[in-house]
Parts: C-alpha cells; structure tokens; sequence
C-alpha cells in the first residue's frame, strides 16, 4: 500500500508527547485541589511525621512503590524509616507513626496493618481518595486526593488507567513532605547526601 492508497479515515492514536500533556494536566489540578483544599491537613500530616519516633510505611502496588520512595527521602533526613514487610522491620508501638497510601482505602492488608498499628498506640498517616473509608477512620492524619481510584474505569476523574493519576499524586507529595521537612531541618544537602546507600 502505497501513501496515496493508505486509509486514512482511521486516525492515528495520539503520541507519547500528547499523553505526557495530558497526565501533566491531570496532576496540575489534582495537585491544585489538594494544596487549595487540603493545606491544612497537608501540614498537620508533615508536623506527625517530624514529631515521630519511627515512621512506618506501608503501601501495595505501585501506591506502594511510591511511599518506598517517600521512605528513602525520609532517610536522607535523618529518621528512622522502615518499610513494612522487610524481614528486619521491627514491632511497631506508642510514639510510632505509620504511613500508608491506598485509594480506596479498603485494600484489606493495609487496613489490617493500620489497625494493628492503633492497637499497638501508634498514630496513623493517610493518603486516599476515599474520606469515608475503613483506612481513613483510622487516621491521625489523612490527606485527601481528589484522583480516580483504582476500579474507577469511567474515565470521569481522569482518563489514565488503574489509579495512576492518584499513584503519581502520592509520590509527588512525598517529595513535597520531605522537602518541606528538609528546610525544617537546617540541614545542608551536603549533610545529607552521606546518608546514601555507599554499597552499590
């Protein structure tokens, strides 16, 4: 087939650079919501963090991925940070704060840590979509984000596939929750920077 004689009533998908502006969007206003709606519960959740004793986090799938990450800059800064499920994460207890990120906020094995957690006298941090879910009644702290979750194929909220708009939410609000604690701190990133794994 020759370029006169291609069909050309089909259109083409639309590119990567087409699908990169629209998730930037996406998380543009999701993001927006948050820091318009959700500032308070946004600081409160950094004050819980930086008041911890030990910081637990605990996530499943790529929500999970992106606390790991969340887990790393917490490091960097000095705290004790342990993800659970690592065969040498210790009992969780009173002055313990755990992290955790789920959109629906049912996902049974986070809500069973969660629970556990608040048996033991720890406090609860939360990122979900869903305020009134069985994780966020467990809360300390919750943060709020107004993203598809996982089940969500209408493509009503946001037109990328299985959660990944509240996935991208998660680790960008890590990085904005250790940056702030960061300036808190005072420390340089020289002073950081030894922290780093040197094994590798």
């Amino acid at each position: 087939m020759t370029a006169v004689d291609r069909d050309v009533s089909t259109p083409s998908p639309p590119g990567v650079t087409a699908s990169l502006s629209l998730i930037l969007e996406e998380v543009r206003a999701t993001t927006d919501a948050v820091m318009t709606h959700r500032a308070d519960d946004l600081d409160n959740l950094a004050e819980t963090l930086a008041n911890a004793r030990r910081i637990f986090v605990l996530g499943a799938g790529r929500s999970g991925i992106a606390l790991q990450m969340t887990a790393m800059r917490l490091m960097h800064l000095g705290l004790t940070v342990h993800v659970v499920g690592d065969v040498t994460t210790p009992a969780i207890g009173p002055g313990d704060v755990l992290l955790t990120a789920s959109g629906s906020g049912t996902t049974t094995s986070i809500v069973r840590g969660a629970d556990a957690a608040v048996k033991a006298g720890a406090k609860v941090a939360v990122i979900t979509t869903a305020a009134a879910s069985p994780l966020a009644a467990l809360d300390t702290a919750v943060v709020v984000v107004p993203a598809a979750g996982k089940l969500d194929r209408s493509g009503t909220v946001s037109a990328q596939y299985a959660g990944g708009l509240f996935e991208q939410t998660v680790m960008l609000l890590g990085d904005a929750l250790f940056h702030s604690l960061w300036l808190r701190s005072g420390q340089s990133a020289d002073e950081l920077w030894p922290r780093h794994s040197n094994l590798e």
